[in-house]
């Protein structure tokens, strides 16, 4: 496994940088696959689309990093820091991100299949749509993520912390005068009843004016 140096590592960002300015025609994409970054700085850094499949990034600060659509397969990130971390549509299959930071990070439509987040910090996370089949979750902290649309086939959530999480959207329902009338048809049908008036008004508020 080859060991990235500091240096390096910002020369190799700078010219992905470069290659997202110019869609490609200037610059080179990220591909660290394979790589040594463990304890790596990354805060911050644009890494869309980049190839970080099977490196070591134990302990990395990624925090507030773009990783929107990178490949990240395999690699290890424990203990790495993911706070605030765009991972939207990332490929984290058999990730090892046990002990990570991933509180407020966006994983949405995230392909996290079999991954380890065994004691992961996920809280306020927005796991919607991220796949999770067979991943394992145990005693990781989800409380107050969205978890909506999210596929937990055989994830491990033992001792996991589910506090406040969203599992399925709530919908809310704005009742026009014809549907409020259909609802209040299908109550009295249930008590085997038949509306024969019905008036509803609306509820006045009386604003009082004081004199100062």
């Amino acid at each position: 496994m080859e060991t990235i140096t500091a240096s390096e590592l910002k020369n190799i960002l700078d010219s992905h940088a470069l290659w997202l300015l110019t869609d490609g025609a200037e610059g080179s994409k990220v591909n660290l696959e394979g790589a040594n970054l463990e304890w790596a700085y990354l805060k911050g850094a644009k890494c869309n689309g980049a190839d970080f499949g099977g490196a070591n990034l134990e302990g990395a600060n990624l925090e507030g990093a773009n990783l929107e659509n990178a490949n990240l397969s395999y690699a290890n990130l424990k203990g790495a820091n993911l706070h605030c971390a765009n991972l939207k549509c990332a490929d984290l299959r058999g990730a090892n991100l046990e002990c990570a930071n991933l509180v407020d990070a966006n994983l949405e439509g995230a392909n996290l299949i079999g991954a380890n987040l065994e004691g992961a910090y996920l809280y306020y996370a927005n796991l919607e749509g991220a796949n999770l089949i067979g991943a394992n979750l145990e005693g990781a902290n989800l409380e107050n993520a969205n978890l909506e649309n999210a596929n937990l086939e055989g994830a491990n959530l033992e001792e996991a912390n589910l506090v406040g999480t969203i599992l399925e959207k709530k919908e809310t329902t704005v009742f026009s005068e014809s549907n409020l009338r259909a609802k209040f048809d299908e109550f009295a049908k249930s008590l085997g009843l038949k509306i024969v008036s019905l008036k509803v008004e609306r509820e006045k508020t009386t604003v009082e004016t004081i004199d100062l």
